[in-house]
């Protein structure tokens, strides 16, 4: 015997009304294009502001531990002058970078700072990267202010001085330690690109925006949006904690 199924009137109206949406927001007119265009522009700013950040980060970082570390045994000097120096423009870029919204940022770079260049991506890529470095910084001074002082020693021990100690016995062991959180950085830099759009970069964020101003209907395009970032940081917090689970079993 067959059983017929019969869906009910107001499910089958539903259904054939989100495949109107569907079509609508996606197939017509190849929108679904603008998303996938705004996805690569994403992960580009993403990928290189990282970058940015990592290399704002270590040298802050350096400067700030290196101030903490040895400040107090150096003697008057031009060398303690240039370090208090460097101390204190560190300072004052973290306080300024951590204490404002990412933003308005961005606004000032685009808007201020780089008023003549047409180039948004680099722009985009510069702000977040210049504020990924202050949070970074952090991230990796308490790595390097973890690593044991004996350390320091066993350097001095073998004929490094404090620039090649830091190089090649400190860094890579402080770099280890905060790896996870560098990660978890790169996640929170992803999300915090979705404002790019107010500058008029065309990011997946403003692409769903755009689906939503030609169609009127801001659900279905604003709701895609949402999926693909939630699918990629699972992915990347996946990553993240099989990244710190081998850490784990590597100390062992």
């Amino acid at each position: 015997m067959i059983c017929c199924f019969d869906m009910p009137a107001w499910l089958s109206e539903w259904l054939a009304g989100i495949g109107d949406e569907f079509i609508l927001n996606f197939v017509k007119d190849d929108r679904y294009m603008y998303i996938v265009k705004g996805l690569g522009l994403t992960l580009e700013v993403t990928f290189f502001a990282v970058l940015l950040g990592i290399a704002l980060g270590i040298i802050c970082a350096i400067v700030r531990s290196t101030y903490d570390k040895i400040s107090v045994e150096m003697r008057p000097g031009f060398g303690k002058a240039v370090l208090s120096f460097l101390n204190a423009v560190t300072n004052l870029y973290l306080t300024v970078i951590r204490g404002t919204p990412v933003v308005v940022q961005l606004m000032i770079a685009y808007f201020v700072i780089f008023a003549s260049s047409k180039n948004k991506v680099l722009v985009a890529i510069l702000a977040f990267g210049i504020n990924s470095g202050a949070y970074v910084a952090e991230i990796i001074r308490s790595g390097i202010m973890s690593i044991d002082q004996g350390q320091f020693e066993a350097g001095r021990s073998l004929g490094f001085n404090y620039v090649q100690t830091m190089i090649y016995i400190i860094i890579p062991q402080a770099f280890k330690n905060v790896l996870p959180a560098l990660a978890n950085e790169f996640i929170v830099l992803l999300k915090e690109t979705s404002v790019s759009g107010y500058i008029g970069l065309e990011d997946m964020t403003k692409g769903g925006d755009i689906i939503r101003s030609r169609t009127y209907s801001a659900f279905m395009p604003l709701l895609a949006v949402a999926a693909i970032y939630l699918v990629i940081v699972m992915f990347f917090s996946k990553m993240v904690s099989l990244l710190e689970r081998r850490l784990r079993n590597s100390e062992r």
